[in-house]
């Protein structure tokens, strides 16, 4: 009886709501605060590192594109932070969001062309990805 006491006491007790809740979120107030623009930042950064490498005859072929693709993705992400309309702000993630999925396929095809190893790139990719779906969900269900 000893140790079920101790779970029956748990059973009845209140539970501390504030164990649970996180902190309030201070609200962004430039682009730069949040998050999933500083972690595509980084992706593009590691973007132009990888397309360094590349052939000579890659520079404005594919190192361009991938450049190109990328940079969009905080660009989009920076642009519509500051929209004001119900539907701008969505809109400029969707953007990025395809961006990102450009990205992905331009990722593959450097890999699969022998350019160098992609995948520490398609882990932080996967990672902007899930933020920008959340914070693009987040728009949608807010009411600003």
């Amino acid at each position: 009886m000893g140790s079920s006491t101790g779970v029956r006491s748990l059973e009845h007790t209140p539970l501390n709501a504030s164990l649970f809740m996180t902190a309030p979120r201070v609200a962004a107030r430039t682009f730069q605060d949040l998050v999933v623009w500083r972690k595509a930042h980084e992706l593009v950064l590691a973007v132009y590192s990888l397309t360094a490498g590349f052939p000579k005859e890659e520079t404005y072929g594919l190192a361009l594109q991938m450049r190109r693709a990328a940079v969009s993705v905080p660009a989009n992400i920076a642009e519509g932070f500051r929209r004001r309309g119900k539907a701008d702000k969505p809109r400029y993630m969707n953007m990025a969001e395809a961006s990102l999925e450009e990205s992905r396929y331009y990722l593959i095809l450097a890999k699969d062309l022998g350019y160098g190893d992609t995948s520490s790139l398609t882990t932080s990719l996967e990672e902007v990805s899930r933020l920008l779906n959340a914070y693009a969900s987040a728009i949608l269900a807010s009411d600003s």
